[in-house]
């Protein structure tokens, strides 16, 4: 089966700048602007992102404000705290042995540097690599890594499988079947995040007076590193 799936990516591989590099950093931000955002969003933001801050002690040496100015419209801001902090992590004591004590890094992020950047024999596995292991049956090796991302993105997808052009179809156990998502997104429009995400575009293009902002999105974004206050005003972090 593995071999199937490997041969169906040579054909159709997705054409995605973080497969022309092995540098660890520039994997690291692929993964983190990838987390639960769609790819036709990350690809521009990736290239403009590595253009301005090429290497971990160029985001090192940025600015908390301008960093978070950089990452607008990606949404989950505080993915952004967090890489910056994890480049300033790096840029004083280099890369750690275990990736999962950097910042906004976990368990899959880790693995996926581990394998993509570092060329070593583990598996990231998210929840479409999950799915199709589950649905196969099939434990795949770390070579496929890049292969089962493309599989469980555009073809073995959640609810509705297009197991008519599945290149494992014939072997899997699972044909057919439908399933639900492993989790479904709250809606955006109207919710708590909406309104954090409007509050910090508002600092973000200049400083604002706290009388004049909703105080609990305000207390929200504070605790997270995503605005400063200063006195009356509120602005993005130096």
């Amino acid at each position: 089966m593995e071999a199937e799936l490997l041969a169906w990516y040579e054909r159709t591989k997705r054409d995605l700048p973080w497969r022309e590099t092995r540098d660890p950093y520039a994997i690291l931000v692929s993964e983190v602007m990838l987390q639960q955002t769609q790819v036709d969003r990350v690809v521009p933001r990736y290239l403009e992102w590595l253009e301005r801050w090429p290497t971990t002690a160029d985001l090192a040496g940025a600015s908390a404000g301008d960093v978070i100015r950089a990452w607008q419209g990606l949404g989950y801001n505080r993915r952004a705290i967090a890489l910056h902090n994890a480049a300033k992590a790096i840029a004083e004591s280099g890369w750690p042995d275990d990736l999962t004590t950097l910042p906004g890094v976990g368990p899959y992020t880790a693995a996926a540097v581990r394998n993509f950047a570092l060329g070593e024999p583990i598996l990231p596995i998210d929840v479409n690599v999950a799915r199709i292991q589950k649905r196969t049956g099939c434990d795949f090796s770390p070579a496929s890594g890049q292969a089962l991302m493309d599989l469980g993105a555009t073809v073995c997808l959640a609810r509705i499988p297009r197991c008519d052009i599945c290149p494992l179809a014939a072997g899997c156990p699972s044909r057919g079947q439908r399933s639900e998502p492993a989790r479904k997104q709250s809606h955006f429009e109207g919710s708590f995040r909406q309104r954090r995400a409007e509050l910090l575009r508002l600092v973000a293009d200049a400083p604002r007076d706290f009388a004049e902002l909703d105080s609990a999105v305000v207390e929200s974004l504070l605790r997270d590193g995503l605005i400063a206050r200063d006195g009356v005003l509120v602005t993005l972090p130096s």
